[in-house]
């Protein structure tokens, strides 16, 4: 059942084993996000501005499906690193369940307060109409997103993640291969438009959807749909949701803090809009080692903390931080001399391009410190401590990002709501990292 045991070996040579198919997986999901921006950017800065626009609301749901996701992984490893074999299948089965009721409840609302949610976060009626047509198919098109999510993080908790991997780059060349083909209606294809990547989008999801679930179900057999009583599933949920719901609160304080920083970036004008979703797309691009090596961090803390080896998870923090403080370094000396030549592939336009480079020449200082914090998240998801994980991300956002960026923005324009960003991370990466090893080191000592 359990494909990978992380509680023995070297943590680094460990760590890196479990981050580099993670880091082919990331990417291949940040080239399905650039390849549908490549292509939408060719039909308008209007378009591409209301791909913009649905990136916080499409990221707010992912984020809730990876909390699922991570609260059923964070019980999964830890279940598996003390040889729990039975509360693996029940959690993961439980896990999955839960992800169908979240699909059912978000598509139904989701689809009847589309012109309500982007009118509040700026768009105007040149773009709404764009944005309909995109989100009308992506809600519909939800279980097929939200349930592979929750399935690829059950199976990295068993030590696997090749699998999921290899999972998401085959979406993602059947995204780039679809997604020409229904937005300009190539061959035999209908010319769509912005609803052609939406569906090219689902399409793509499809396949993560089926192939998923067989492995759940048929390879490593840890799903498995029965009748139960009402009162088991529900504490089950109730555990997943303890640590998943301040899990997906961490994730979802990115997309809403972004929507927020969109809707001051609208002051500036569509263009200003649209160079800001092209440089977050990059920097999904530029933050795959980072946000791979924070994942892999789940299974490894969960199989560690069950096999009460504390002193295992120090080390790997240890790794972590400095592996991501020489990565980030490399990303901010590799825009300052490149991002002039990477803007212009995704738009023509001077003042799109302008905020891109930007954004791309700011930001990337503070990757290390983010990566920290994600980090960080991450373990104390892993080893129950839930509370402290959201705690962390919400004053990153709340407390320090938005306030100074409303008050720089004043200042100094849209650079300085790039700087807020940048001081941000920067402090809460540190807080994080030190409160993090405190609680890991008194758990060893209880």
């Amino acid at each position: 059942m359990v494909k990978n045991n992380l509680t023995d070996h070297s943590v680094d040579k460990t760590i890196i084993r479990l981050t580099i198919p993670m880091i082919f997986g990331m990417l291949s999901m940040v080239i399905f996000n650039l390849t549908d921006t490549y292509f939408i950017g060719r039909l308008g800065t209007d378009q591409l501005a209301a791909i913009s626009f649905t990136f916080p609301v499409v990221l707010i749901i992912g984020s809730v499906a990876l909390g699922m996701g991570i609260g059923t992984a964070s019980i999964v490893s830890r279940a598996a690193g003390s040889g729990d074999h039975k509360k693996v299948m029940k959690t993961a089965t439980d896990g999955i369940f839960l992800s169908v009721c979240f699909v059912i409840i978000v598509t139904v609302l989701g689809l009847k307060t589309i012109d309500e949610v982007f009118t509040a976060l700026g768009a105007g009626n040149d773009v709404l109409g764009y944005i309909r047509e995109y989100m009308s198919i992506w809600y519909l098109g939800m279980p097929f997103v939200v349930v592979p999510m929750v399935g690829n993080y059950i199976i990295r908790s068993l030590g696997d993640t090749k699998t999921p991997s290899i999972i998401m780059a085959v979406a993602a060349t059947a995204n780039i291969i679809m997604d020409p083909l229904f937005i300009f209606g190539i061959g035999p294809f209908p010319e769509l438009g912005i609803r052609g990547a939406a569906l090219a989008t689902v399409l793509g999801r499809i396949i993560t959807f089926i192939v998923s679930l067989y492995i759940l179900m048929f390879r490593d057999k840890v799903v498995k749909f029965r009748i139960r009583e009402l009162n088991d599933v529900f504490d089950s949920w109730k555990n997943i949701l303890y640590v998943g719901v301040p899990a997906a609160i961490v994730r979802i304080i990115t997309p809403v803090s972004a929507g927020i920083i969109t809707r001051l970036i609208s002051a500036y004008g569509y263009e200003a809009v649209a160079g800001y979703g092209v440089g977050t797309k990059i920097e999904y691009f530029l933050l795959a080692f980072v946000n791979a090596m924070a994942n892999v961090m789940v299974p490894f803390a969960g199989q560690n903390y069950g096999a009460r080896k504390e002193y295992r998870i120090i080390e790997g923090m240890n790794y972590v931080r400095r592996t991501m403080f020489k990565y980030g370094i490399f990303i901010f000396a590799t825009m300052m001399i490149l991002a002039d030549d990477i803007a212009p592939l995704f738009n023509d336009s001077s003042e799109v391009n302008k905020v891109t480079v930007l954004y791309l020449t700011i930001l990337p200082i503070g990757y290390g410190f983010q990566g920290m914090l994600l980090n960080n998240a991450s373990i104390l998801n892993a080893v129950n401590k839930p509370l402290y994980a959201a705690l962390f991300s919400s004053v990153q956002m709340f407390a320090i990002c938005i306030p100074l960026a409303i008050i720089m923005s004043n200042l100094i324009g849209i650079k300085g709501i790039f700087i807020a960003l940048l001081i941000s991370y920067m402090i809460s990466g540190s807080f994080s990292y030190v409160f993090t090893k405190k609680a890991i080191r008194t758990k060893r000592m209880e």
